[in-house]
């Protein structure tokens, strides 16, 4: 039976790095996907039947009803509540590892305290404990600013960094204490305290713009939260999917920083967006001349174009306005409009949101176009749509040394022959800046909901 676990425990993990490979091709995503989620089954089953403790029946109730609640709670979640669902899981991995390390602590420390413990053992406990607690309470903390049950702004204060590094020296303290001496229990219930304060303060101070970078950290390190666990419970499919978790989403994390010009230490340092609530010295919307255009005037200016880009951001998630973009896509190729979607790194509030929205609204995946790119051909396009994005358009990143976002790689819309914005209002993004292409004589404002108005438009340009 060993030997069949065994097998087992090395398909799951083939499966596990087939399946994460895939994920890096737009086309292959939902296989890998897959692929993935059936190695996690048979890890889990293989490690149920290898401890022993439930039986076959149990294991399939118990399948039947996780698969349940998940399948309900998937098909509830608005595609606009994606990030913050991701937020929820990745909490959910931290508070796992965190419980699995106490529990076997506890269990070596009062219910059997002659069982001999080696160093790597009790080092993954702690390791578990402490990432496991931040990941937790550091991911909930990022789903209140996601859902707008917390501000979205940097919540900074004097003496941060200096709080984080003496709570850490507490955790460091009491880890000691634990090491040297199993069954302290107290020192170990600190510690699970004090990671989850670190958590918190950890991403408070992080803007709701730089949201997608949190969520790529949070991922990684409930993935080595999973690999700590792992060496606590001697189990090898869970060391390598934990450790594969871990490094890809650290790979993720810089590839975020780069697209964002920040810095991966001032991520891990918590001091990451600290600066994303400042305004700036760049021009008010007061100081800005705006051009409004409506929806017949904007259908005959798409009806005349050769090249048109399309700019999806978060508002159009919020507006749910994705099929009714592909729709138009559809009806300007008709006219022999070449069509294609720029992509942020950190459009909407997770990596890859945009990719999901518009591949759920049948989007071609050789539309969609990383900005690295298509950022040198937007001077040869005629007309560019902005749909509900705001911060990664925003020319403020290249000429207000003031702003918040000075630096920051952007797509180039400015410099199209056209640009027409779908947005509610003239409301700053979640960077809290004001978008100084709104001013830009080649811009062209179409305010309203993203859905109505678009659909207004595809409507005026089947008329044409």
């Amino acid at each position: 039976m060993d030997i069949i676990i065994q097998v087992t425990y090395l398909i799951a993990t083939i499966l596990f790095i087939v399946g994460i490979k895939k994920l890096n091709r737009t086309q292959e995503a939902r296989q890998g996907n897959m692929i993935s989620a059936f190695a996690m089954l048979l890890a889990v089953v293989a490690t149920l039947v290898k401890s022993g403790l439930i039986t076959p029946v149990e294991i399939l109730a118990c399948m039947l009803l996780g698969g349940a609640i998940g399948l309900v709670w998937a098909r509830r979640v608005e595609m606009t509540q994606m990030p913050e669902m991701v937020a929820i899981f990745n909490g959910f991995g931290g508070i796992a590892s965190l419980f699995v390390a106490f529990s076997d602590y506890w269990t070596r420390a009062v219910e059997q305290p002659s069982m001999s413990t080696d160093t790597i053992t009790i080092v993954s406990i702690l390791l578990s404990v402490l990432i496991g607690g931040v990941t937790f309470s550091g991911s909930l903390t990022a789903y209140g600013k996601l859902s707008g049950k917390i501000s979205g702004n940097a919540i900074v204060f004097n003496g941060q960094h200096a709080l984080n590094l003496l709570l850490f020296a507490i955790a460091v303290v009491c880890g000691v204490l634990v090491a040297i001496e199993t069954g302290s229990i107290v020192a170990m219930v600190v510690m699970g305290v004090v990671s989850l304060v670190l958590g918190i303060l950890v991403v408070i101070p992080i803007g709701g713009a730089d949201m997608p970078v949190v969520i790529s950290l949070l991922n990684s390190y409930s993935g080595m939260a999973a690999c700590t666990t792992g060496f606590v419970l001697n189990n090898s499919v869970l060391i390598v999917t934990g450790a594969l978790v871990g490094a890809s989403g650290i790979i993720l994390t810089q590839i975020m920083c780069k697209a964002m010009n920040r810095s991966l230490v001032s991520v891990l340092l918590g001091g990451f967006g600290a600066k994303s609530g400042s305004g700036g010295s760049g021009p008010s919307a007061s100081d800005m001349v705006i051009k409004e255009v409506g929806v017949e005037e904007a259908a005959m200016i798409f009806d005349s174009a050769s090249s048109v880009i399309i700019v999806p951001g978060y508002g159009m998630a919020v507006a749910q306005a994705q099929h009714v973009v592909r729709e138009m896509m559809d009806l300007l190729e008709g006219k022999g409009v070449d069509v294609r979607f720029a992509i942020h790194p950190v459009a909407g509030r997770m990596p890859g949101h945009m990719n999901v929205l518009l591949a759920e609204s049948n989007v071609p995946y050789d539309k969609l176009v990383e900005m690295d790119h298509i950022n040198d051909d937007f001077s040869n396009t005629d007309v560019v749509l902005v749909v509900g994005a705001n911060d990664v358009v925003n020319p403020a990143a290249r000429t207000n040394p003031a702003s918040p976002i000075y630096e920051m790689p952007i797509l180039n819309v400015d410099k199209a022959r056209t640009v027409i914005v779908s947005k509610r209002s003239m409301a700053a993004g979640y960077a809290g800046i004001e978008n100084e292409l709104f001013g830009y004589p080649n811009c062209l404002m179409l305010f309203g909901d993203a859905k109505s108005t678009l659909t207004k438009m595809v409507g005026e340009l089947k008329e044409l």
